[in-house]
């Protein structure tokens, strides 16, 4: 009894100012988590009312099902499904991509409240006062379990119509998602000393999670292939929301994010304050970067080729989906008006090509704000001050990073119509133009994250809340047949549908002088404001 009171004050001291930093970092984001939160609810939320008006007779319902039981390449997207019902649906319908996003949600918010931190210099400021040598992974750890828990709420009690078990279930394994995520973020970010190095890992990790359980479910229809089980996402599709829930699969996450998180906790005690266990790479005697161009080439060269990579791949995948399309539609004309207003009135098979085209470029403007905000980051760590102290002047130094966020989006794009020509291997010329026909808007969205940044820095993260909500016009509007004044909003609503339809050159020319003229008051800006010292 002794020996556990002597060792009680020193675990306590380990954990002394969690709670202040906990309270810090949700402070911290008080706009970015609780957006995150609300997209990823109302992404599934909205499912249940579109699935019924699209098929709203069990007859229709049992009828899509057959269909995607012979449908291999519709089941690796997806995944499979395994009861008729309108939640056994939303489940298959959204678990994949929201479990996604609840993984790179939790694994942000881990790595910005731990090692984005130390790299700053800032934990070493916090760490100077009363605070516990483990408080801050623990308050990391926290801040993304309370996201994920709202997640789980939220999603529970708007699908409980549904059915209250497979409601619970599918909220708690969205939230188990995130955390064994989060918990290897947190392992992660002990072993290296970067945090995009960590963040490019852990994502990394995400996707071979997402290919496992593709090529899993592609061999198999009722997810008991071997690499289904050996992901995450696919132990969310194994447990089987709304079809006879298997609640035992619940403990494979909490068994996971608990050895995770133990072996974060102990990697955190065996590591000085800013080093990672892993060794840094050296680099070599004399510096090779003569130019602002070839700097942030350096930095940004790792986000360029995977998403490239994502793009290319993505577009193989959907171009191979194309043919099928027709089929899995049939004659439901639900899903077709979808698809029309999504792609144009036209063939199915163009408005196919068109929305998934459309989907891609609205994911490309992520991409552009995650680039354009390294401007950003840049400032606030202290590195751009030594950059721009050499021959270097301000508007060279942000035009750097600017070529490579909007030449990296041309290169994205192209790269995308290139793997829909190889999946499809029909219609080279028109799936290129309908993926490059997308370039300005996302151009506008890069501009208004350039202009945020440049005019009122501390406004700058509001940039992906500008990015999301316009995937969420696109991604969600259709299918609520959102009023045409809502999906005008975006940007992406005044591009012409291709393939398919006919090129309109107007708003084409008028979104992309829009975003010169972004990008010209954001480097006008920039150019006036003192930079953050």
């Amino acid at each position: 009894m002794s020996t556990l009171a002597a060792r009680t004050p020193r675990y306590s001291r380990r954990l002394a100012g969690t709670a202040a930093l906990l309270r810090l970092a949700l402070r911290r984001d008080r706009v970015t988590t609780p957006v995150w939160v609300a997209v990823n609810a109302l992404m599934v939320l909205s499912m249940p009312g579109t699935l019924r008006n699209l098929y709203g007779t069990t007859a229709e319902r049992t009828a899509l099902v057959d269909q995607l039981a012979t449908n291999a390449a519709f089941r690796a997207l997806i995944g499979p499904v395994f009861d008729t019902s309108v939640g056994a649906l939303t489940a298959w319908r959204a678990g994949v991509y929201a479990a996604a996003l609840a993984a790179a949600a939790s694994l942000l918010i881990v790595v910005r409240h731990t090692r984005d931190e130390e790299e700053s210099g800032r934990l070493e400021l916090v760490a100077s006062g009363a605070v516990g040598r483990r408080a801050p992974l623990t308050a990391a750890l926290l801040a993304a379990a309370v996201a994920d828990a709202a997640l789980a709420l939220l999603v529970a009690a708007g699908l409980a119509g549904q059915g209250v078990g497979g409601a619970l279930a599918f909220g708690i394994g969205l939230a188990g998602v995130g955390m064994v995520f989060a918990t290897m973020a947190a392992v992660v970010a002990q072993l290296t000393r970067s945090a995009r190095l960590a963040r490019g890992l852990t994502a990394a990790v995400l996707g071979a999670a997402f290919v496992l359980r593709a090529a899993g479910d592609s061999a198999t229809g009722d997810g008991s292939s071997a690499l289904t089980w050996l992901s995450p996402l696919g132990w969310l599709e194994n447990l089987r929301p709304f079809a006879d829930e298997r609640w035992w699969v619940l403990g494979l996450f909490a068994v996971a994010a608990a050895v995770q998180g133990a072996v974060a906790y102990a990697l955190a005690g065996r590591r000085d304050l800013g080093m990672g266990l892993l060794p840094g790479r050296p680099g070599p005697p004399a510096g090779r970067l003569g130019t602002a161009g070839a700097l942030a080439w350096r930095l940004q060269r790792g986000g360029v080729l995977g998403w490239s990579a994502g793009f290319l791949l993505a577009g193989v995948v959907y171009g191979g989906l194309t043919d099928g399309a027709a089929d899995l539609v049939g004659d439901n004309e639900g899903a077709r008006r979808i698809f029309e207003r999504m792609g144009g009135h036209h063939g199915l098979t163009d408005a196919f090509l068109a929305s998934m085209t459309g989907m891609l470029g609205l994911i490309a403007a992520l991409y552009v704000v995650a680039s354009v905000l390294r401007l950003h980051g840049e400032e606030t760590s202290g590195r751009a001050e030594p950059v721009l102290a050499c021959a270097v002047g301000r508007l060279r130094w942000a035009a750097s990073h600017l070529t490579i966020a909007f030449g990296g989006s041309v290169l994205i794009m192209l790269l995308a119509g290139l793997g829909f020509a190889v999946g499809y291997g029909k219609e080279v010329v028109p799936v290129l133009g309908a993926c490059l026909v997308q370039l300005p808007a996302v151009w506008v969205i890069g501009g208004v994250a350039l202009l945020l940044y440049a005019v009122a820095p501390r406004l700058a993260p509001a940039a992906w809340g500008v990015a999301v909500a316009v995937l969420l016009i696109g991604w969600v509007g259709p299918a609520l047949d959102a009023p045409r004044f809502v999906l005008g909003l975006s940007p992406f609503g005044h591009l012409p549908k291709l393939p398919g339809g006919k090129m309109e050159w107007g708003p084409v020319l008028t979104l992309t002088g829009l975003a010169v003229a972004l990008v010209a008051a954001g480097l006008a800006g920039l150019r006036r404001r003192d930079l953050a010292g």
